[in-house]
């Protein structure tokens, strides 16, 4: 059984850094690509970040871009998202997603698994 577990939210003020991590288990990590999603208060879930199974292709959404860096370690079946420069506007819960191949993809629809969501939440 898949299980994605992630930690690592919280509040902190505009201008400021968080890293959220997402510890996967359940199957063989480094055949998957991995993805950051988020869902602010009253929006649908929007595509943040993804990686591939080996780390070597990341995509970002534009207004992220420059701000956060997705990464993974393999050998401990974690991805990170390491977000700074936060701005009010990044206030959101947090979930990470496997995909369903090693690729990298902004697209819901090829993932399968998620974990339960970490709330961040940026004050002005």
């Amino acid at each position: 059984q898949v299980q994605l577990v992630e930690s690592g939210g919280g509040l902190v003020q505009a201008g400021g850094s968080l890293r959220l991590s997402c510890a996967a288990s359940g199957r063989t990590f480094s055949n998957y690509g991995m993805g950051w999603f988020r869902r602010a208060p009253g929006k649908e879930r929007e595509f943040v970040a993804s990686i591939s199974g080996s780390g070597g292709r990341t995509y970002y959404a534009d207004s992220v871009k420059g701000r956060f860096t997705i990464s993974r370690d393999n050998y401990s079946n974690t991805v990170y998202l390491q977000m700074d420069t936060l701005k009010p506007e990044d206030t959101a819960v947090y979930y990470c997603a496997t995909s369903q191949g090693s690729f990298a993809t902004m697209v819901v629809r090829n993932y399968d698994y998620w974990g339960q969501g970490t709330q961040v939440t940026v004050s002005s």
